[in-house]
């Protein structure tokens, strides 16, 4: 039992917020290995040194206590009930813009099957209406495990509704899925941001238009740029930006450490890289193919209207356990 526990501090070892109990635990390890010696060496000495044994086991339970509330709050770090679906039209002009829609209301049609809840932070539309950039939040239970893997490229293959002979055309939007950590290593210096406040646009009654209440903020050492909108206040929409601006900085963390890890993983579903292209919606063939795993699905609409579940079911059994071909 002890040497299980043993193992599992291993990770924790360099962790400053548990190192001085780490180093008790160390300390109780050494006089259990003294007691069981002296019992070897020392029959005699036998009750004294299974007392003693005692009482460190107690001692050390309490300090596992201890350590696992504080570590316990990387499960919300790995797995947050909260994320940021960025969506940008690529390649492709209108039509590209029209498919960035369509993936987020993809995206927020899923939501709304598995019961979460999902709101606008903002958004730019091109003349057609499409997407040429939104950010919309999503919370609920395991969102951010389900999701993980839809950050990347996502490629349209079809005959536009303006295009008059017929021609197949390819058009690429890409997805950002940036979770919100409760709990984050990330520290920002006040001096490093450039804060700008605006007038909301669109509908919101005479406080969106005469008040400054969208608020932009960049962070200077990386150039990150962060805007939001969806609040009646400057001050809520500051700190929804701010929330946005660390999620942001820490996903450029992330995606750094998961490409220097990839090499070294077993399987690998995606570095997480916005620029890698993941999938194919072909709508003539009715063919939805993740190049990342070499499968594809049938029922283009039903996919577009949220029914992601067995792509995304798919991708995280081959994450836990079988090889992956590399992304095309």
């Amino acid at each position: 039992m002890a040497d299980k526990k043993e193992i599992n501090l291993e990770e924790y070892a360099n962790d400053h917020r548990v190192s001085y109990l780490i180093a008790e635990w160390n300390r109780l390890s050494q006089g259990e290995k003294d007691a069981e010696e002296l019992m070897e060496v020392d029959p005699a000495m036998k009750e004294l040194a299974e007392k003693e044994l005692n009482e460190i086991e107690s001692q050390k339970n309490v300090l596992m206590k201890q350590i696992e509330a504080i570590v316990g709050g990387d499960n919300e770090r790995e797995w947050p009930n909260e994320v940021v679906v960025e969506v940008r039209a690529g390649v492709g002009g209108d039509e590209a813009a029209l498919f960035a829609e369509e993936l987020a209301a993809m995206y927020v049609k899923y939501a709304e099957i598995k019961g979460w809840s999902s709101k606008a932070l903002d958004e730019s539309r091109n003349s057609l209406g499409g997407y040429k950039e939104a950010q919309f939040e999503i919370k609920g239970a395991n969102v951010y495990r389900k999701l993980q893997y839809e950050t990347g490229v996502h490629r349209v293959q079809r005959v536009p509704a303006t295009e008059k002979a017929g021609r197949i055309h390819t058009s690429t939007a890409s997805v950002a899925i940036l979770p919100i950590y409760k709990r984050t290593k990330i520290e920002i210096n006040p001096s490093d941001l450039e804060i700008e406040t605006s007038r909301s646009g669109g509908a919101g009654g005479q406080n969106v238009n005469k008040v400054e209440t969208a608020v932009r903020i960049v962070h200077i050492p990386t150039g990150i740029d962060v805007k939001c909108t969806s609040e009646r206040s400057q001050a809520q929409n500051k700190e929804k930006a701010m929330t946005l601006l660390i999620s942001r900085i820490q996903q450029q963390q992330d995606e750094r450490e998961a490409r220097e890890r990839a090499a070294d993983r077993k399987a690998q579903v995606g570095t997480g890289d916005r620029s890698e292209k993941i999938r194919t919606y072909n709508f003539p063939q009715d063919r939805v193919t993740d190049h990342r795993i070499k499968e594809s699905w049938s029922n283009v609409p039903k996919i577009m209207a949220g029914g992601i579940e067995p792509i995304l079911e798919a991708l995280a059994k081959v994450e836990e356990g079988s090889e992956v071909a590399t992304s095309a």
